[in-house]
């Protein structure tokens, strides 16, 4: 029977058939952050028991640590879970990975670049956004902090197995447009609830095409529209990429890897019972006007109305929308204006992204009045980019050049906006209060963000390059 890659993957890890579509699945990897990794760990020895394999379990404080280069440790979440999160990975012979730390950074970020990460294993968080890691083909997404007590204990874990989309995205993509544009672009054209109940394979040219942090980029949003999987078959781009990373497999144990990745891939006739086509050529780049993803439009639109197609419901979250970001039906996106410009998150903090945006910047200006953050993803991509001189770029235009950290994504460090503030994040959630209370975030791509540092207002980057 031919079959998908998430197909394989899956087959390989059923411990067990439960019935009824639920199997028991091994899991190989468990990362562990300061929140939801914090509560499962005191669950789990309030409980009485212990990790069955901390040699598979990694932790990092990446949600609760402030980016303020001279006091990361000023969050009072921090305060509350810090030292405790150590302690509590100490005693259960965990890897820790503080602030200190060269391998510190956002999980998200940290996983793929350490080699934590590899093609056709299973991977889990508590932290939705964990579907980031499926770009390298790992079968990887978030759990709650029940579920993690007992994958702690077990290294198992009761799924339903979903039902399998695949998204094809093809042709070539535009100077000035990106990976986070056609992420973006699919959110806005099938809705957050499109990938409910799926599993969702990234295929098609313009995914070959991109670079493997383009596909962790395009991975990340995938739970965005509903999905708790998105993957990306592996092929010589990944194996180039993880060659030699602290944690992948060396020497002959390598060389067997990679010929069991070689096979992780969607069969010719394998079926998906939903597929999507989506052609790159005349893709723009995008941006957000609402409090949800799917609030999405082209930099050439305008913020939508309240259209007549709408049913109750929908014309109420579009009202309540539009109340909240403070837009009339009818604005021009392009020219609104901005206070603040941050450029980080799990999704858009590689050092591609800083680069791209670097790009931009160079030899140009923040606009008087914009408060502009660069939030490198990692120790390791913050010393990659200083090494290129890129922290100096973003200084000499007026950037604040932060240490890694969650940061403005969240808003669990104390990294926030004054409510009122507008900003243009590279984030992966524009919510109610997500950068603060009473903040409003506008997501776009890591060039796009740096456009609008320069003008002080959303802006097509493709004028300026």
């Amino acid at each position: 029977m031919e079959r998908t890659l998430f197909d394989k993957i899956w087959d390989q890890h059923v411990v067990t058939d439960l019935g009824s579509g639920m199997n028991l699945l091994h899991v190989d990897r468990i990362l562990l952050h300061d929140l939801s990794g914090f509560r499962a760990l005191r669950a789990l020895d309030d409980a009485g028991e212990t990790v069955i394999h901390p040699e598979l379990v990694v932790a990092c404080p990446d949600h609760t640590v402030a980016s303020d280069p001279t006091n990361p440790f000023a969050s009072e979440t921090y305060d509350r879970v810090g030292d405790e999160f150590r302690i509590l990975c100490q005693r259960h012979k965990i890897r820790h990975y503080d602030v200190e730390s060269q391998e510190f950074g956002i999980l998200h970020i940290i996983g793929p670049e350490l080699g934590l990460t590899l093609p056709g294993t299973t991977l889990v968080c508590g932290d939705s956004h964990t579907c980031t890691h499926g770009g390298l083909g790992s079968l990887a997404w978030g759990i709650g902090s029940s579920e993690l007590v007992n994958v702690l204990a077990s290294q198992t874990i009761i799924q339903r197995k979903p039902k399998r989309m695949r998204v094809n995205f093809e042709g070539s993509l535009q100077e000035g447009v990106t990976p986070k544009d056609m992420i973006l672009h699919l959110i806005g054209q099938s809705g957050v609830e499109a990938g409910d109940g799926f599993a969702v394979e990234y295929a098609g040219t313009a995914i070959r095409k991109l670079n493997i942090e383009g596909r962790l980029t395009v991975c990340n949003l995938s739970i965005e529209m509903g999905a708790k999987y998105g993957m990306v078959a592996p092929d010589e781009k990944v194996f180039d990429y993880l060659r030699d990373r602290k944690h992948v497999p060396q020497d002959e144990i390598w060389d067997k890897a990679v010929t069991h990745w070689r096979k992780l891939h969607t069969d010719d006739d394998a079926i998906f019972e939903k597929e999507v086509l989506i052609e790159v050529e005349d893709l723009k780049p995008h941006v957000t006007w609402g409090t949800s993803p799917e609030h999405v439009i082209a930099i050439d639109g305008a913020v939508p109305g309240l259209d007549s197609t709408y049913g109750e419901e929908e014309r109420l979250a579009v009202s309540a929308a539009l109340d909240y970001i403070g837009l009339e039906p009818g604005t021009p996106i392009e020219g609104v204006d901005i206070d603040w410009v941050f450029i980080g998150s799990c999704t858009n903090s590689r050092i591609s992204d800083l680069r791209a945006a670097a790009s931009v910047i160079k030899g140009r200006k923040v606009v008087e009045g914009v408060t502009a953050w660069v939030v490198p993803g990692s120790a390791m991509v913050k010393a990659e980019a200083e090494s290129e001189g890129l922290d100096k770029i973003f200084i000499e235009a007026g950037f604040d050049w932060r240490v890694p950290s969650c940061s403005l994504c969240v808003g669990a460090n104390g990294d926030i906006l004054s409510p009122g503030e507008r900003s243009i994040s590279t984030s992966n959630r524009n919510f109610v209060g997500r950068q603060g209370p009473g903040s409003r975030t506008h997501l776009a791509s890591p060039t796009m963000a740096a456009a609008a540092a320069i003008t002080g207002k959303i802006t097509d980057v493709r004028k300026l390059v």
